[in-house]
């Protein structure tokens, strides 16, 4: 895995470079594959400089170390005229490394012989500029090529320079897959005698190829030179222009590009046939008029219907198309009366302020409600207490705007904490009572105040007896926060 990132780093350096062929039309190209380095040019043996350096290239078994897994890849970018520029970087392992000893056991002919150095890594990064003959040979198929460029070997614990002539060939499977086959002299700059790794080598890498980024931007088989809209997917007889709806109209003369429409509304429909197009109709699924944006005036009062709170009768636009009724007579519109058949002040939504009388009255019926000792259920046996109830839902039924607190009390007996749940659990009994007889959860909160707010002293049976009680307050309407 170590080597593996290593390779990654050299990646991340090519991504934009690489030593590998296209062309003007796919401008990108990835490849990755195998390599193999040969050593034994460095050895120093054979008579004379081509014999020392070239001999025996093809001697894969004995002098070939390749790592059987991914250990090359490399990007490269098109330039123009044949040429491309790219960076490759490649990872192996040297099990094979050829020295010049004629004194050793097992050398050659020549005085070479063979060796396993161990756990010796060679990394690579190169640079790389390269020229295509493919284009001057006219063919589909096959790609030679030269390159020429210069990167840096590390070669176990050495690291040098190295100036890399190569070639190379691709067979293209399509257009932007083949197979490539390359090798390249790495000549190791300024060598050091005192250092045996710092050497030549040959490499050769085999593997895939992918052309890509060509200039058929939008991807519909027509490349961007020939392409009139060469940013979005079209047709061959609009010249590369899409006609997205499919009526005949180019989308770029088409002022409803989406959707089929006619001509003599310039691409766009008319679903409700009143001769004003969809997209300028605010009411394109019903016949209107073009006085009011293709919107139809069922009543005629001069307001569209979908405008209109009281589309099928007249009325005025202050009063939003409505004809201005009252039918309690308090001065409040029906419309915004919350209560339309009892009067009461604008300043209450037209609903009757909560009385004196009535809060009395609460108060009265509220403390009278009784419970079983120390629960919230109410007091078994006792009549009276549901006609209470009842009572209290026809006082309430009188204000439906209006916000009352139903709050539970209890004497000092006992902790603070249990006579706390006791008052919550009282005070919600009675809100849930009264929601069953049909008062709306919305008018009513409930609450539990413990043993806190006392209104007789604890310190006797009549007090304490005052102390235990439910009381209902009015706190506001409904609707405060929400106007």
């Amino acid at each position: 895995m170590k080597h593996l990132n290593k390779l990654l780093v050299a990646v991340m350096m090519a991504m934009g470079l690489s030593s590998h062929a296209q062309d003007s039309n796919n401008p990108w190209a990835i490849s990755f594959g195998v390599n193999a380095v040969d050593t034994r040019t460095s050895s120093g043996s054979g008579s004379g400089f081509f014999d020392q350096h070239f001999s025996q290239p093809f001697a894969v078994k004995d002098n070939w170390n390749i790592l059987p897994s991914l250990s090359y890849i490399g990007v490269s970018r098109y330039v123009g005229s044949g040429f491309s520029v790219g960076l490759q970087g490649s990872v192996n392992k040297i099990d094979k490394l050829v020295t010049f000893n004629p004194s050793a056991p097992g050398h050659d002919a020549r005085g070479n012989v063979v060796t396993n150095p161990g756990d010796l890594m060679y990394y690579g990064i190169d640079a790389t500029i390269k020229y295509s003959f493919q284009e001057l040979i006219k063919s589909k198929v096959i790609d030679p090529s030269l390159s020429v460029g210069g990167g840096y070997t590390f070669f176990g614990d050495n690291s040098f320079g190295t100036v890399n002539p190569g070639a190379g060939i691709t067979f293209w499977f399509t257009d932007a897959i083949g197979l490539e086959l390359a090798t390249r002299y790495k000549w190791a700059v300024a060598a050091n005698e005192d250092k045996p790794l710092d050497r030549s080598v040959f490499q050769h890498t085999a593997g895939l190829v992918f052309k890509f980024g060509g200039k058929d931007t939008d991807g519909d088989g027509i490349y961007d030179k020939d392409d009139a809209c060469p940013d979005v997917a079209g047709l061959k007889q609009f010249n590369g222009c899409p006609d997205t709806d499919g009526d005949g109209i180019v989308d770029a003369s088409d002022a409803c590009p989406d959707v089929f429409g006619l001509a003599a509304l310039n691409g766009c429909p008319d679903t409700d046939g009143d001769g004003i197009a969809d997209k300028d109709d605010a009411c394109p699924d019903v016949a209107g008029l073009a006085a009011l944006k293709g919107c139809p005036d069922t009543d005629g009062d001069g307001i569209a219907d979908k405008d209109d709170k009281c589309p099928t009768v007249a009325g005025p636009r202050e009063n939003g198309g409505c004809p201005v009724l009252d039918a309690d007579k308090d001065g409040v519109a029906d419309k915004d009366d919350d209560c339309p058949t009892v009067p009461g002040p604008a300043s209450n939504r037209g609903c009757p302020e909560v009385s004196t009388q009535a809060l009395e009255d609460l108060k009265v019926q509220a403390r009278a409600i009784y419970f079983n000792s120390g629960k919230a259920t109410f007091k078994t046996g006792d009549k009276e207490t549901p006609a209470r109830l009842d009572a209290i839902k026809e006082i309430l039924k009188n204000y439906p705007n209006a916000k009352f607190s139903i709050e539970g009390h209890t004497d000092s007996t006992g902790s603070a904490k249990v006579n706390q749940k006791l008052s919550e659990d009282r005070a919600a009994a009675v809100l849930n009572a009264l929601v069953e007889r049909g008062v709306s959860p919305e008018n009513l909160e409930s609450k539990g105040f413990g043993s806190s707010q006392p209104v007789a002293s604890n310190k006797t049976a009549a007090g304490k007896a005052q102390n235990r009680r439910t009381e209902i307050r009015h706190i506001g309407s409904k609707y405060q926060g929400k106007l």
